[in-house]
């Protein structure tokens, strides 16, 4: 079976802001199929921002559920993040989901997995996909060293974009101000 790689998705808060980048390129086993996939969006009204890896319908029925949830719960994130967690768990046809989403509004971030996972990242930065793991890293060694947390996802990303071939500098950057 062909596998689609290329998502780097990364999450930081710091300073009353909040921020989600990802970067644009989808990748089919060593071949570039679109560099300029926009990955990163906004929920809510406006009020909640997230980024996603994985299949991309996947994370489009979730980010149609999540929309649906934060109007039943009136805007609260957390609270809609743990019923799609619920759902996405239990529900036949979500557990198949094969998708990851980072998710922040003005007060909180998340990551939410098809596991069940509600998950609140300690120390402002959170990171999924392919390049997850080298975008985190750097975000957390620059956390410190910048106030900025714009800077520090975009630092960030281009480091991840250096180092893993599935990750580009071609970034989509979603930010919410004010944030606690």
């Amino acid at each position: 079976m062909e596998s689609w790689h290329g998502t780097t998705i990364i999450g930081v808060r710091k300073n009353n802001k909040a921020v989600i980048a990802g970067d644009g390129q989808v990748s089919l086993q060593s071949t570039v199929i679109k560099p300029n996939a926009r990955k990163v969006r906004r929920l809510g009204d406006g009020k909640v921002i997230g980024g996603f890896a994985g299949a991309t319908a996947d994370a489009f029925t979730l980010f149609e559920r999540l929309e649906r949830k934060l109007e039943q719960y009136h805007g609260a994130l957390m609270r809609s993040a743990v019923e799609l967690a619920k759902d996405w768990r239990t529900d036949k046809y979500l557990r198949n989901l094969e998708a990851m989403m980072i998710v922040a509004d003005k007060d909180i971030t998340l990551i939410l997995t098809g596991n069940g996972d509600v998950l609140e990242p300690a120390g402002g930065v959170a990171a999924i996909g392919s390049g997850g793991n080298f975008a985190l890293a750097a975000a957390t060694a620059l956390f410190d060293y910048e106030d900025d947390a714009e800077t520090v996802a975009r630092k960030a990303m281009k480091i991840a974009a250096d180092i893993c071939v599935y990750t580009n500098d071609q970034l989509t950057v979603e930010t919410i101000e004010d944030a606690a």
